[in-house]
């Protein structure tokens, strides 16, 4: 069984983590740079536009 001196030691380190997340996750929102944008890459290339309209005048 842990004694109190233990249990109190937890508790503390405890609400120490939940308020430094709690700050963080605040500064995190105050942040400007909250938006992440990415570009991902296409696995197939695109094909130039001269070779698509030169398939639809084909098809017509």
């Amino acid at each position: 069984m842990l004694s109190i001196y233990k249990r109190r030691a937890m508790l503390e380190k405890l609400m120490q983590a939940a308020i430094i997340t709690f700050l963080l996750h605040l500064i995190a929102g105050l942040s400007p740079n909250t938006l992440i944008q990415t570009k991902t890459a296409s696995p197939v290339r695109e094909t130039p536009p001269n070779i698509v309209s030169l398939l639809l005048r084909s098809f017509q």
